[in-house]
Formats: structure tokens, C-alpha cells, sequence
């Protein structure tokens, strides 16, 4: 179930960074706000169908907000900001980094110490993704990365994990993925509401075809589907583990990428792709002995 979760989360946000490109033009508050305003109506309808709606305890609501605030809105802000600057691609790139986040921020708040297995795989997967923005020309020479789009693209990643950790607190607190998420985007949606009322930008959906089609495969795949099963996977192996996915999306970003934006594939692509990999095999194998002690 580890496995199939994984490649869900993989593959539908390895192509949500170009549907998200797709949305570049918009005003990110009302583009982020149609998507999980369309989210959280089909959660929340599902739930439901299926009585999965569950009483929250007060305690909860505070981390439901921080939810809200990291996963839901305030990071994708940055994100989409980011893709004005930067090709998808690179943006994926960037995020992958929320792997070291996740690692420093369970550290920081919870005291879970990663192992040298998950510091490897950590390091050899973040060196792979440097060699794929490298050999995709994203950063340095003659293609250097505007700093502001480096920027909002490392704010969008921090806030993201810190999503993460108040989804172990609402977890902690008795609340499950759906009832948890749900909140979590309907808060998001009302934090957006009032963004676009404050910058006057205004409700009106876009209507061209590649817009729109965006928009229902971020509302429906990238967020509810592969939400659903990234927390689950949190909940299940671990942040810090769970955000390998976003190490390994880049491969599916940058293949579409190649199709899609005429990015062109070269050894030192092929060399990052293989890192990745070998990262991802460290964090993943059973491996004995000092690979398993935890790093005080």
C-alpha cells in the first residue's frame, strides 16, 4: 500500500507543475482560490456519500488553521508566484528541496533525529535534482535564475512543511486525513476569499479551454487525490520519508517538460535522474546495522 500511495503522490504532482503553468497570467489568489474551492466541494460531497464526516475536537482547530495556511493557500501563493519567474520545471526542481525541510523541521519540533540511511538518500536525491536543474540549463551561465522566483519558490517549500508538521498535531489530536484536509482547504479557500477581495482582483473565472482543464486536473487529481494520499503516506512512513515523492516528481515535470516546453535531455540530466534514483532506493532499502542509528 507504501508503494502504490508513493507513485500516486509521484505522479500526479510530477504533472501538476504544468498544469499550474498553465494558470501563469491569472492572479495566483484567484486561481489557487477556484482550485481548492472546487476541492473541497468534492471532498467535502464525498465525505458525505460515504459518512466520513466527523466531529473535530476544539483542540484541533488550531492546527486545522496552520493546515490551512501552509497547504491550502499561503504556500501555493508563493508557488504560483514563483512559476512567473521560473520554468515549471525548475520550480519542481526547487521543491523537492521540502525533504530537507521536512527532515530539519521534524528535528526542530518534534526531536526525531533522521538515520544515516535517510540523510543519504536525502543528500543523494537533493545532488541528483541539482544535476537535472544544471543540465536543463536552470541554473547558472546564460539561463541564471531570477532571485525573486528562487525566493517565493523556497518560501512555497518551507510553508509546505510546515504543513507537514501541523499534520502530525491534527493526526495527534484524534482527527483523521479527511476530516483533517477538508478543514484544511476550506480555511485555505476563506484566506484566498479575502486576499482577492483585499488586492480587488475580483472572482471571475477564466474561461479559456487549457485554463479551465488546469484547473480540474489541480482541483480534482493534484490536490484531492494526491493530498489525500501524501498525508496518508505521512501518516503512515513518516514526513520525512513521505517527502521524498516530491524529489522524484521532478523526473515526470521535466519529462513533460522535454515535450511540452522543448526542454532538451543531456548527461548530465541522465546523470541527475540516476541519483534521484539511488537516493530513493537508499531511503527506501532494509538495510542493518549503523544505517539504521538515528543522528543526534
Amino acid at each position: 500500500m507504501d508503494k502504490l500511495l508513493f507513485a500516486i503522490v509521484v505522479v500526479a504532482w510530477g504533472l501538476t507543475w504544468y498544469a499550474i503553468h498553465l494558470q501563469v497570467g491569472t492572479p495566483p489568489d484567484v486561481a489557487i482560490f477556484w482550485r481548492f474551492l472546487l476541492s473541497a466541494f468534492v471532498l467535502g460531497g464525498f465525505m458525505g456519500v460515504t459518512g466520513r464526516w466527523k466531529r473535530v475536537p476544539a483542540v484541533a482547530w488550531g492546527w486545522i488553521a496552520g493546515l490551512g495556511l501552509c497547504l491550502f493557500s499561503c504556500n501555493f501563493l508563493a508557488i504560483y508566484g514563483s512559476e512567473a519567474f521560473l520554468p515549471s520545471g525548475t520550480v519542481s526542481v526547487i521543491f523537492s528541496l521540502a525533504t530537507v525541510f521536512n527532515i530539519a523541521n521534524l528535528w526542530l519540533f518534534f526531536r526525531v533525529f533522521p538515520n544515516l540511511k535517510t540523510l543519504c538518500g536525502g543528500v543523494c536525491g537533493v545532488a541528483g535534482v541539482v544535476f537535472l536543474a544544471v543540465g536543463q540549463g536552470s541554473l547558472g551561465g546564460s539561463g541564471a535564475v531570477p532571485l525573486m522566483g528562487i525566493g517565493l519558490a523556497l518560501l512555497g517549500t518551507g510553508l509546505f512543511s510546515l504543513g507537514n508538521m501541523a499534520s502530525r498535531k491534527v493526526a495527534a489530536c484524534g482527527v483523521d486525513t479527511f476530516n483533517a484536509v477538508v478543514r484544511g482547504m476550506v480555511v485555505g479557500t476563506v484566506v484566498l476569499a479575502g486576499v482577492i477581495v483585499l488586492r480587488g482582483d475580483g472572482f471571475v473565472l477564466p474561461h479559456q479551454g487549457a485554463w479551465i482543464g488546469g484547473l480540474l486536473y489541480l482541483a480534482l487529481v493534484g490536490s484531492v487525490i494526491a493530498f489525500m494520499a501524501y498525508l496518508s503516506l505521512v501518516a503512515r512512513i513518516g514526513a520525512d520519508k513521505a517527502a521524498y515523492s516530491t524529489i522524484l516528481s521532478p523526473v515526470i515535470a521535466l519529462t513533460v517538460s522535454s515535450f511540452l516546453e522543448h526542454v532538451f535531455w543531456n548527461l548530465t540530466t541522465l546523470l541527475g535522474i540516476g541519483l534521484i534514483l539511488c537516493g530513493n532506493l537508499i531511503v527506501f532499502a532494509k538495510l542493518p546495522g549503523r544505517w539504521s542509528v538515528a543522528v543526534r
